[in-house]
């Protein structure tokens, strides 16, 4: 079934009417906005917005998967381990009392006297010291494989090994919450070319890998006549089809109101450069156009490093270096209004490295891993762990990080106390979560 099609699995009866927009509907919704939009900033979408629809429960989510496995142990650096030296003789972070260029980052009580941040996440600190920046150590998915394929599978779908499984768990939490704003036309958007499983199944749900350029392939000449053509071709249609095709170009309509290519960030916040950034640029853009987006998630490639890992000066280094400036410039931006909009940014990956560094000075595919949470409701400024150890008998399979607490523990939390979503069995099936406490309000 289409991400347009899918109802709320509560409804024993037809769709509600919130998951069927008619082309004179969105006519109606657009129209009613001209007056609102006079005095607007000229980025914002000329649709009626959604601001009397969003509660202080219903945080916008913005996940980034880091694929490839990321190295946690590279960016929050257990440096009270001296196993964690010994194992890495050329890759490992030096320790904040070094003396040495690149040493870690000393976060303070925060990280109680063990953890610290690589220099690269420098960015990220006036978050952290705002408590809205948090880390989570030992974390991960408990199922034990080592392929990508089959671990970005699982922790997406949001429960391990379950060959019937059709839908993510962020698309299940969509499917089992109303819209934040039942006006809305697009309540979730996977930056990507091909919808990210996480949110498979979720209603009003699209891939766009461009917001600034999203619509019908093409010329631009030509661009009107085929969207005409295309409307008219479903325009009689019963059915799916009919609805599809509606909401689909409604969808093109509405984002092409809003000038992505002209919004000027807020809190001057500066955006790297590439494809990340531009991402979160244009989410922030989308946000604050309250257009009734509740969920964006956003790839990260790169993270499979076996061969010169260079956490510090190399290829791992740049992503780093990348992820945390431009989770530093959302950040700044999003905070800037006097009454910004809620969100939370969580970061995860398939699986960690192994602990013990190779003959390539990289790392290969391990275990437990590292997730980081961002937003104004988030308990942050420190390191959560349950931390294992790094000695050989402490260590998954002899040679991993173990896996101490359950990212679903952790995503589930947000789920109910950020997104308002209490129907925990439902977006994560066979799974009772232990609550960290990541949530400050």
């Amino acid at each position: 079934m289409s991400t347009h099609e899918s109802c709320h699995p509560s409804e024993s009866q037809a769709c509600p009417e919130y998951y069927a927009l008619s082309r004179r509907r969105f006519m109606a919704v657009s129209g009613s906005a001209a007056a609102i939009m006079a005095a607007a900033p000229a980025w914002l979408p000329r649709v009626a917005l959604a601001k009397d629809h969003r509660g202080s429960m219903r945080d916008v989510m913005v996940s980034i998967f880091l694929r490839g496995a990321s190295d946690g142990m590279s960016m929050v650096v257990p440096y009270g381990e001296a196993a964690y030296y010994s194992n890495r003789p050329t890759i490992a972070i030096p320790r904040p009392d070094s003396g040495l260029q690149n040493a870690a980052i000393d976060i303070g009580t925060g990280g109680n006297g063990f953890f610290g941040f690589n220099a690269l996440m420098q960015p990220l600190m006036p978050a952290y010291n705002n408590g809205h920046f948090l880390a989570v150590n030992a974390t991960g998915s408990t199922d034990p494989s080592r392929s990508h394929f089959d671990a970005q599978k699982y922790m997406e779908w949001g429960t391990p090994s379950d060959p019937f499984l059709a839908t993510g768990w962020l698309g299940r939490h969509l499917l089992s919450s109303a819209p934040a704003d039942p006006n809305s036309l697009l309540r979730a958007v996977g930056i990507s070319t091909g919808l990210q499983l996480a949110l498979r199944g979720g209603p009003f749900t699209l891939p766009i890998p461009n917001l600034d350029s999203y619509g019908l392939t093409g010329t631009g000449s030509t661009a009107a006549a085929r969207q005409t053509a295309v409307d008219d071709m479903y325009d009689n249609s019963d059915g799916p089809l009919e609805t599809i095709a509606n909401n689909t170009l409604s969808t093109i309509n509405l984002l092409n109101t809003i000038n992505f290519a002209g919004y000027t960030p807020g809190g001057g916040a500066v955006y790297p450069a590439g494809s990340l950034g531009t991402a979160l640029k244009s989410v922030a853009a989308l946000i604050k156009a309250q257009v009734g987006v509740e969920a964006v998630a956003i790839d990260v490639t790169g993270w499979d490093t076996h061969t010169n890992q260079g956490p510090l000066t190399g290829a791992m280094a740049t992503l780093v270096g990348t992820l945390s400036s431009a989770m530093a410039a959302f950040y700044a931006d999003m905070t800037s209004d006097p009454s910004p909009i809620g969100f939370v940014v969580e970061v995860q990956s398939e699986f960690g490295r192994r602990l013990l560094e190779n003959g390539s000075q990289g790392t290969d595919h391990g275990h437990g891993n590292i997730m980081m949470l961002l937003g104004t409701c988030i308990a942050g400024g420190r390191v959560i762990a349950q931390w294992p150890g790094l000695q050989p008998e402490q260590l998954y399979e002899g040679r991993d990080l173990q896996v101490t607490i359950d990212y679903r523990s952790i995503l589930a939390e947000i789920v109910q106390n950020r997104l308002g979503n209490s129907n925990l069995e439902y977006v994560f099936p066979n799974f009772t979560p232990t609550f960290q406490n990541v949530t400050a309000c």
